[in-house]
């Protein structure tokens, strides 16, 4: 066998870790029906709207996108009241995250820094591009200690990720805490605040920057069609970014990273706001719904302004991880947090009226024997 060198970055890279598939939970216990609410995703499916203009645009997958993405970063800037040039459109937000790393972060010179526990594909990604993640864990509250994140921020710090609504907690940061925090950060320091989120919350001004960027030129906000817009298995973020970082990221982003598919289905979903409206309405009712119910069985829950919720079992179980099993045999996945060193955690993403009374009753049995 060839001895084909391998960078020593890669050796011993931990790879990001997705949760579990409807189909391995079928097939491993030989269920019918599954229902997964471990990836929060959004619980009415795709808009009509984006499915019809999929079917419309299939015959044309052959062809190449145009190079930028110009129709689709055109319908963002609409959407959200920005300059065209402001905004990086990618392959999720995943490669924004990873593109924002390349760009803006020398290797063995430039730190970045975020809370702990975060969304793995910060870690991962600063990982794989050789650059320094400096954490500081996160209150005991779940809000954010931004006192010692500051701390950590030196002359050679270039990134900063927060991210609110957080994930898994749900917590969402005040936005005067934000325009705080980001007027204490140097010029030299981007601070990079995820959104996936924010389009759950119960009022967006109170909780986003978005709206008054214009008074933050160290401030991007990056965005995602997973959630609301039900589009996760299509694969399409983007980032809004000062003018002269967003075209160094176009320079270096892979020239067709979003296809044509993606492309105009996420046009379309900027303009299904019915549909938007709709998953609003759904994942607010749905929310409280749990919020309550789940206490009521004895756990304790996170506040939350996301599509989902995180609860700790209550004080008879050893830890969240017999109760997940035991969801699993009857068909309902969750997401643990062992990872996230939350033993006695879970977290559950809001599904349908009749999806979130399953899971309740399925609960009530289970945590009453």
């Amino acid at each position: 066998m060839a001895s084909i060198p391998l960078r020593s970055l890669v050796r011993d890279f931990k790879p990001y870790t997705a949760g579990l598939s409807i189909d391995e939970i079928r097939d491993k216990y030989g269920l019918s029906r599954v229902i997964k609410l471990a990836s929060n995703e959004n619980p009415l499916g795709v808009s009509p709207h984006v499915q019809q203009v999929l079917h419309r645009y299939a015959p044309y997958a052959f062809r190449y996108p145009q190079t930028g993405n110009p129709r689709l970063v055109k319908a963002l800037a609409d959407y959200h009241h920005v300059s065209p040039s402001r905004i990086v459109v990618g392959n999720g937000s995943d490669e924004v995250i990873d593109l924002l790393f390349r760009v803006c972060a020398e290797p063995g010179v430039n730190n970045a820094v975020a809370f702990r526990p975060c969304f793995g594909i910060y870690t991962t990604q600063a990982a794989l591009c050789g650059v320094e993640l400096r954490q500081t864990p996160l209150n005991p509250d779940f809000s954010f200690p931004w006192e010692k994140m500051r701390a950590l921020i030196d002359d050679n710090t270039s990134l900063v990720f927060v991210t609110s609504p957080d994930n898994p907690s749900g917590y969402t940061a005040p936005v005067e805490e934000l325009a705080s925090f980001a007027r204490s950060l140097p010029d030299t320091c981007l601070l990079v605040i995820d959104e996936a989120y924010m389009d759950f919350a119960d009022e967006e001004s109170a909780y986003s920057l978005l709206g008054r960027l214009e008074e933050f030129p160290n401030v991007a906000i990056s965005r995602t069609f997973s959630k609301r817009f039900g589009m996760a298995g299509l694969r399409l973020g983007y980032v809004i970014l000062p003018e002269i970082i967003a075209e160094h990221v176009w320079r270096v982003r892979l020239p067709f990273s979003v296809n044509l598919l993606a492309e105009e289905a996420g046009i379309a979903a900027l303009e299904d706001r019915a549909f938007l409206d709709e998953t609003y309405r759904v994942v607010r009712t749905g929310r409280a719904y749990l919020t309550e119910e789940l206490g009521r069985l004895g756990c304790t829950v996170m506040p939350s302004q996301s599509n989902f919720l995180m609860f700790e079992v209550p004080s008879g179980e050893q830890d969240a991880s017999a109760l997940f099993e035991r969801l699993l045999e009857r068909g309902i996945i969750l997401r643990p947090l062992t990872s996230y060193g939350l033993p006695r955690h879970l977290r559950v993403s809001v599904g349908t009226e009749e999806e979130n009374h399953i899971l309740v009753s399925i609960l009530r049995e289970l945590l009453t024997q």
